[in-house]
């Protein structure tokens, strides 16, 4: 029986040309959005490298400790897994997988779900030639009994330098997930202070060229940050509510001695609250000085354009008079009748010209 030629033999002998066979995209594990996966045991990070679900049946062997993931920007399919193994909510988890949420708190069995809009100042020469000032992101949290998942969107809300400095200290670890949901909510408000405390810096610099002379800030710049303020103003106020729900025991999820520590949290929020707002009436105040600024700068312009009109209409009157071409015109054919009325001319007009002046209205 002869041989049955190869798949590749096949290929190669239809028209001496190979067939290219369309793959399938492989999947994309999960370790590429896992950022890190550790387990704390009594504060201390175990050595290791872990899967979630390594991770959290060695904390339930142990009946001790707590696991903590971070995932950046997974897909459905690569969060499903830990979903499942966590016993995550669906409506969490779809609320996980979509950017653009609005900063909230929610409680699903015995897990919290906590949603934290990250802010960055971008560096700028000037807020008059800036494209953007405030850049944000999102970062979403599961709080469970034994673990913390910390879901990130966007390039710049990382928390491996926060992760380190818990890491460095054991003792505040030992309280539980619960200190990890504080440390990240702690560190997402210092840096709401830090923006606000650089885009102050932005506002006096444009409250100093509003209010100079000749200066070229225009109501558009100036709305422009207003609206920049607007972002920061949405990522801050909605977190108020949640920080005060988790400060006033809200789920026992959240221990007495880690309470107090969101309350300061809650303080800190209280401040950049308040200077937002007073930014925001601040841009306000300079929106009418500039467009009172335009106003005044209309008027004098006008003033200026009808001082000139009316010195103009002299030469303009008297030429008209003379121009009409009749016979009988008094002064006519004087023969100083040109010098005369060149002069009558010019001294009208050089004394509009000083009264003018004395007005300011030139």
């Amino acid at each position: 029986m002869p041989a049955i030629p190869s798949l590749g033999g096949l290929r190669g002998r239809s028209n001496g040309r190979a067939k290219s066979v369309p793959e399938r995209p492989l999947p994309v594990p999960l370790s590429a959005y896992v950022v890190d996966c550790a387990v704390y045991v009594e504060g201390k990070r175990l050595p290791g490298r872990w899967t979630h679900a390594e991770a959290i049946k060695e904390v339930r062997k142990r009946h001790a400790g707590f696991v903590w993931i971070g995932l950046h920007e997974p897909d459905a399919v690569q969060i499903q897994g830990i979903a499942d193994t966590f016993g995550l909510h669906e409506l969490a988890v779809e609320d996980a997988l979509e950017a653009h949420q609005r900063p909230k708190l929610e409680r699903y069995d015995d897990t919290l779900f906590m949603v934290l809009k990250t802010v960055r100042y971008v560096e700028h020469e000037s807020p008059a030639t800036a494209n953007e000032i405030v850049e944000t992101g999102e970062l979403m949290a599961f709080l469970g009994r034994d673990f913390v998942i910390t879901v990130r969107h966007g390039n710049h809300s990382g928390l491996a330098r926060l992760r380190r400095e818990l890491d460095q200290d054991p003792e505040r670890l030992d309280l539980g997930p619960s200190a990890v949901l504080h440390a990240i909510a702690d560190h997402v408000v210092d840096h709401y202070l830090d923006v606000t405390t650089a885009i102050e810096s932005d506002i006096d610099e444009m409250e100093t060229h509003v209010f100079a002379p000749r200066s070229k800030v225009s109501a558009e710049q100036i709305y422009f940050m207003k609206r920049e303020v607007l972002e920061l103003r949405r990522a801050v106020m909605p977190l108020g509510t949640p920080l005060q729900r988790l400060a006033e025991g809200y789920t026992r999820l959240i221990p007495d001695e880690v309470r107090s520590y969101f309350r300061d949290v809650s303080d800190h929020l209280t401040t950049v609250a308040e200077r937002v707002s007073n930014f925001d009436e601040l841009l306000t105040t300079l929106v009418d000085a500039t467009l009172a600024k335009i106003t005044l700068q209309q008027n004098t312009d006008m003033r200026k354009i009808t001082a000139w009109a009316a010195i103009i209409a002299v030469p303009t009157a008297l030429a008209g008079i003379y121009g009409m071409n009749f016979d009988y015109m008094p002064e006519l054919h004087w023969r100083f009748g040109y010098p005369v009325a060149m002069t009558v001319i010019f001294g009208v007009c050089i004394l509009l010209y000083r009264i003018f002046r004395k007005n300011r209205w030139l």
